[in-house]
């Protein structure tokens, strides 16, 4: 009884707020009754087929348990929306609530019904699921992908259709530059959409998988992963590269019988046009006097 109760005053509320004061609840298992467009009804659910524009692929299983176990106790707060077709209903909206239902095994479930072309309902699905569904990063870039390339509108447009930034907008379809496997990665919550932004500053897939890796089994922070790609895309300069001119053999005598005669280092650098000089080392003012008397003695 308590139930029946809820779904009664739930039922009132959601009317009013839909301007059908007249129309509660009512209740459908022939497809041919339904006259009416724009009333919320409880939709046998074997009328009702999934949408196939629908953006989300995955469903957590637990999260759809908790939310029948809600439904079992509380009923479908919110009607889905579904759109009608010749012979049966395709699903806009609250795919969820529509899968927790049925695993439940609930032969009815509140339905708001309207009319919708494919476009209308691919961008409802769209937006809807974009503004009120927990959809990881790489969903909603489809799902604005999709929004753009399908129904060929603008950033612009679509920034004012779903109440988000164009830079936002942006960033999330740039993830979508990202390798599959990042993008997967990020699908299964390894790392977050700020991961993905800082791993996607480096052009090259090789990079990009060893950064991500390295963010997987060292568990960086999304400024750590920053850095990291920072370091990674200052390319260390290319040092000139000195070709050494080899000493002819007479010159390297020449070092040799030098450096002993005064006692002291010598160096002897020659050019390829067998130009050059010769360094003497000393070490003090006595050092020097000593090597130049040294070759004065042999004038």
């Amino acid at each position: 009884m308590a139930k029946a109760i809820k779904k009664q005053v739930l039922g009132r509320g959601l009317s009013t707020l839909l301007k059908d004061p007249i129309n509660d609840m009512k209740s459908i298992t022939d497809k041919n009754k339904v006259k009416d467009i724009g009333n919320i009804i409880d939709l046998d659910i074997k009328l009702i087929e999934i949408n196939p524009f629908q953006p989300r692929s995955r469903f957590n299983e637990e999260s759809l348990r908790e939310l029948a176990s809600s439904i079992r106790e509380l009923g479908v707060i919110q009607p889905i929306t579904v759109r009608k077709l010749e012979n049966k209903f395709q699903l806009v909206s609250g795919e969820r609530r529509f899968r927790a239902s049925k695993l439940i095994g609930k032969d009815t479930i509140p339905a708001f019904i309207r009319i919708a072309n494919d476009q209308e309902s691919l961008e409802m699905a769209l937006v809807e699921n974009i503004q009120r569904q927990d959809l990881d990063p790489i969903e909603i870039s489809l799902s604005y992908q999709r929004l753009i390339e399908e129904i060929e509108i603008t950033q612009e447009v679509l920034s004012d259709r779903v109440g988000k930034s164009r830079s936002t907008i942006t960033n999330y379809l740039r993830l979508l530059k990202l390798d599959p496997i990042i993008q997967t990665g990020m699908r299964d919550r390894f790392i977050s959409m700020g991961h993905g932004r800082a791993i996607i500053n480096i052009e090259n897939s090789k990079e990009q998988l060893y950064i991500y890796e390295k963010v997987i089994s060292e568990n960086l922070s999304v400024r750590e992963t920053e850095a990291l790609v920072r370091n990674l895309k200052i390319k260390p300069k290319k040092k000139t590269l000195i070709k050494k001119t080899v000493l002819p053999n007479y010159l390297k005598t020449a070092k040799k019988e030098l450096s002993k005669y005064l006692d002291s280092p010598v160096t002897i650098k020659n050019s390829a046009i067998n130009k050059g000089n010769i360094t003497i080392t000393f070490n003090n003012k006595k050092d020097f006097y000593r090597i130049l008397n040294l070759l004065k003695r042999e004038k």
